[in-house]
């Protein structure tokens, strides 16, 4: 029988206490925080404590919080026809945050940007559980590596590493593992630009692969804005009217 939402509250405030920053539970799943200096402690009670055994870590997400919350696109300023919008990134509809002309400003609405998301599976309780920590810092993102307590943390944290560059510290070999040797900046933060910074191809006189600076050419799909329109009301009345008779 799987334990109850409730039930695993209780247990997680009763073994981590003051350490927990935030605790909570939607569509029957519970949710906490930490402080960066707690992660490690508090990652150990969760797996060790009989009452709670969250001996399973499947998975770990890195996230960037930059601009959280924020929409790109305002539509109440755009207009329902044409893509000028599309052709200068930084036009009243577009606020310019992110997307391939680069950032003009990365803002966290959070006052943390970058999070490491830990999902956590008691075989013995049927319980799962979700925790955040936050980096305390923007610039260098830095959290305790998990891999002393869950050995498959390795290649989680090294994937967080490789697209947000967050760096855990104590991981015994972090280096990237999606992106390619030699690749500059982390592709799932919001500042790296959509057409990327180089593209590679095989070049036949040199007999390898060369990296060449990106040729696509900068172009925004803007999504149209469907909005009443009192000019076609009367047309399509009577369309519907004679349809009716």
């Amino acid at each position: 029988m799987a334990l109850s939402a409730e039930e695993l509250v209780r247990r997680v405030r009763n073994a981590l206490g003051d350490r927990l920053r935030h605790i909570s539970v939607a569509h029957d799943e519970v949710d906490i925080e930490l402080e960066p200096d707690d992660l490690y402690g508090a990652m150990q009670e969760l797996r060790d404590r009989d009452d709670l055994a969250f001996a399973e870590l499947i998975d770990i997400a890195g996230v960037d919080y930059g601009a959280y919350g924020e929409d790109e696109w305002i539509t109440q300023e755009a207009t329902g026809i044409g893509f000028s919008r599309g052709v200068d990134g930084f036009t009243t509809g577009r606020l310019g945050l992110t997307g391939i002309y680069g950032v003009q400003e990365i803002r966290s609405s959070t006052g943390r940007r970058f999070a490491a998301v830990y999902h956590l599976l008691s075989l013995t309780h049927n319980a799962r559980l979700r925790v955040r920590c936050y980096a305390a810092d923007d610039n260098f993102p830095v959290l305790d590596s998990v891999v002393p307590i869950w050995r498959c943390a390795d290649w989680f944290e090294r994937e967080a590493f490789d697209l947000y560059g967050i760096v855990f510290d104590g991981h015994p070999d972090l280096r990237r593992i999606l992106t390619d040797y030699g690749f500059v900046g982390h592709p799932f933060r919001k500042d790296f630009p959509l057409i990327g910074n180089v593209e590679v191809r095989y070049d036949e006189e040199k007999g390898r692969v060369v990296y060449e600076p990106v040729s696509i050419e900068p172009r925004v799909t803007v999504p149209r804005v469907i909005r009443e329109d009192n000019r076609y009301a009367d047309s399509a009345a009577g369309e519907k009217g004679g349809a009716d008779a």
